[in-house]
């Protein structure tokens, strides 16, 4: 489909002026990027718990203010030119006060096409081995014959939930799952994305997995790639958070979270743990790991491995044979 993006560069005190304008020809759904913005909320960044921010964003803070509008209609393009050509003779003539500011206001059309680029980010994925045992591949591409030799393969496409296995947090947690998964164990995994870790737990052996999330969407994505995957009567997917109203008891719960996520959910892990029980976790820097640790030895797990890969850590922790839900 073709379609024309229109930009109109502007000021932090032009950018009102200029989606007024735009709102008095009719058209009232605008882009705004402001620099400001984004300044605000690094400025505030120490209430938030970040492990890391896009180079991308901060580079937009270095950005012209400028209102954006996307339509499928060439002559909506001239009408918002001859608009904001009418705005900047305002402008000029002092409309908005003596030296007002209002930007360039040079506007620039381009004509895009989706077609071009909406498979593309196919080329980036492809087949690949994740562990000893398990193979990812896209449902689009065949698998190669140097990857035929894979116990299990795992059909995911990357969508509008986390977790496809090329991230190094899912792919440490999946060759943790091989060593720990045994025939018959029960798997809950907590914040279950794209429910990649669940259907390697089913594909490993285990007799019964639970998914949760607390993104409606991640379930219903997840619920399908149990499907796709010939795996939904083993494993199922449900909106929950094990912290509270999740009635699930396993022999090993995986959780592919953040570092501060895994220390709030961790004093609630043992009720869903047999005695004995792992906790995998990742998603973990490792400039946090002590602190993960930590609080795993505080709710009275014993660490049993950890490794690390890049920036990542993921943790392997288990309770005393003694402990935990029954």
């Amino acid at each position: 489909m073709k379609y024309y993006q229109i930009d109109i560069e502007t000021s932090e005190t032009g950018i009102e002026a200029a989606v007024g304008k735009l709102l008095s020809i009719g058209i009232e759904d605008t882009e705004v990027s402001d620099p400001r913005d984004i300044q605000e909320i690094m400025d505030k960044k120490e209430s938030y718990e970040w492990d890391y921010i896009d180079g991308e964003v901060t580079e937009r803070m270095k950005e012209t203010p400028r209102v954006t509008v996307y339509t499928e209609d060439p002559s909506q393009a001239r009408e918002i030119r001859t608009a904001i050509g009418e705005l900047a003779a305002e402008a000029a003539e002092g409309m908005f006060g003596p030296g007002a500011d209002l930007g360039s206001l040079e506007v620039t059309v381009t004509e895009q096409d989706d077609s071009l680029w909406k498979d593309r980010w196919k080329e980036y994925f492809h087949p690949f081995r994740v562990s000893e045992r398990i193979v990812i591949r896209p449902t689009w591409e065949p698998l190669p014959a140097e990857l035929a030799d894979a116990e299990a393969v795992i059909e995911i496409d990357p969508g509008m939930a986390f977790g496809t296995g090329t991230h190094e947090t899912t792919a440490m947690c999946i060759q943790m799952l091989e060593e720990y998964v045994k025939p018959g164990m029960r798997v809950l995994d907590a914040g279950c994305g794209s429910g990649i870790l669940s259907i390697a737990a089913a594909k490993l052996g285990a007799a019964e997995v639970l998914g949760v999330d607390i993104d409606e969407t991640a379930v219903e994505v997840a619920k399908a790639n149990l499907v796709q995957n010939g795996v939904d009567s083993t494993a199922g997917a449900a909106y929950g958070d094990v912290t509270e109203g999740v009635d699930f008891t396993a022999d090993l719960v995986v959780a592919n979270l953040m570092a501060e996520l895994i220390c709030m959910i961790t004093p609630d892990i043992p009720a869903h743990l047999a005695p004995g029980g792992v906790f995998i976790t990742s998603g973990i820097l490792t400039e946090k790991k002590e602190m993960v640790v930590k609080q795993l030895r505080d709710a009275g797990f014993a660490v049993d491995r950890i490794c690390d890969k890049e920036e990542w850590c993921c943790i392997a922790a288990r309770l005393p044979e003694k402990d935990g839900a029954r």
